[in-house]
């Protein structure tokens, strides 16, 4: 209700990404900029501004920015394809089977901290963002037809467990076990296509 209440102010660290472009944020031409309006984190353009302060010996830096801004829209016109990826974290939180911060581990790769939601219109689906607030998954998981294995991993990781289907290798650990048996309950009955009766049970704040 613009102009009539004060925006819920997003905080910086609960976003990751543009939430207007849906771009990651970064030091030089996607920086955080909060509108006064909504509260909502989006990127300022850097650039642009100081394009405007050069004045007229400035067209050079103009052009690049132009170039800049022509690479933005080729690849948000590549990203619309990716339309599982665009819904935003917030939309499916809200109305969810579960949502948590999970630690993630793809292969080899080094662990990192994820909003993991599985939501109640797509029950069988898992979705992964970078913060709560986040405008665009980083990945989703069809938990159709997965292995899951909660044995842990190590003594390090005492809460964690591992999806599997055929190369696929997904690996998940939660801060302590009564989390990790909340996921487990409802992920064990995602993989073999079925959803939770009682669903407002299983959602973690």
């Amino acid at each position: 209700e613009l102009g009539k209440r004060a925006p819920r102010w997003i905080r910086d660290n609960e976003v990751t990404m543009c939430m207007k472009c849906k771009e990651p944020f970064n030091a030089l031409t996607r920086r955080r900029h909060h509108c006064r309006a909504c509260g909502h984190v989006s990127a300022k353009p850097q650039l642009l501004q100081l394009v405007s302060r050069l004045g007229d010996g400035s067209k050079h830096l103009l052009d690049f920015w132009w170039l800049l801004v022509m690479v933005q829209v080729v690849a948000a016109l590549w990203l619309k394809g990716e339309a599982a990826y665009s819904i935003e974290s917030a939309e499916v939180s809200g109305n969810s089977v579960i949502c948590s911060f999970l630690q993630y581990m793809e292969k080899s790769k080094p662990w990192q901290k994820a909003w993991c939601v599985i939501p109640k219109q797509e029950a069988l689906v898992l979705y992964m963002y970078g913060a709560p607030q986040d405008v665009k998954a980083l990945a989703t998981i069809p938990l159709l037809g997965y292995a899951v294995d909660d044995t842990p991993r190590s003594a390090d990781l005492p809460h964690s467990f591992k999806l599997t289907q055929s190369k696929s290798v997904h690996s998940f650990a939660a801060d302590n076990e009564e989390l990790k048996q909340k996921w487990l309950k409802v992920i064990h009955l995602a993989v073999k296509g079925e959803t939770p009766e009682c669903q407002n049970e299983l959602q973690v704040n």
